[in-house]
């Protein structure tokens, strides 16, 4: 992974650095959707799950068992998702190759309906995260945030309950020390 000081752009990953106390953010790595210094910055946060399912939150979707993720803070009551399913769902936006943001839901709850999704291939997330305009810049400024590459295995397969220490084991020595930093340093 190409690292270090890395600009924010759509497609890039957020690592939150280990301090980081927010309830939110402590330990995530976020996808960014979008982020211009005009808008500000929108992305998911990938690696919370929560312990529901679909079905459980959203009784309009097809009768399935698709886990669900914290996408963050902003808007916890609208449903987003990420998906592989490219073309197949009109007005898809494509993050990274191969990967894929939102689209027409109607189209996406056919396919789980005819059972023609499968869950490697869509995850759905409840809220997302948010950035004023220049805001990500100054938590950056902060070290608050490492930027990095993303990569479709990242998203769609690796284990969320490991990516982000994974994720900085991969980054080379000067962050793979982080992986070890304890969650709360006063019970170190």
């Amino acid at each position: 992974m190409n690292t270090s000081k890395a600009n924010p752009a759509r497609g890039k990953l957020l690592i939150s650095e280990p301090a980081l106390r927010d309830f939110y953010f402590s330990r995530s790595v976020v996808l960014l959707a979008e982020h211009s210094d005009e808008e500000g910055s929108v992305g998911l946060i990938l690696n919370k799950p929560i312990n529901l399912k679909l079905k459980d939150v959203v009784k309009e979707f097809p009768n399935n068992e698709y886990p669900l993720y914290l996408g963050g803070p902003v808007h916890p009551d609208r449903l987003f998702y990420l998906h592989t399913l490219g073309e197949r769902i009109p007005g898809s936006m494509e993050l990274i190759p191969g990967l894929f943001w939102g689209g027409e839901i109607e189209k996406l709850m056919e396919l789980v309906d005819l059972n023609l999704v499968s869950s490697e291939e869509v995850r759905f997330f409840i809220g997302y995260s948010g950035w004023e305009p220049k805001q990500l810049d100054r938590e950056l400024e902060e070290d608050s945030w490492i930027v990095t590459q993303c990569s479709l295995d990242t998203v769609m397969r690796d284990s969320p309950e490991r990516l982000w220490s994974s994720i900085l084991k991969e980054l080379g020595d000067d962050y793979a020390i982080w992986a070890n930093y304890p969650a709360d340093p006063i019970l170190n």
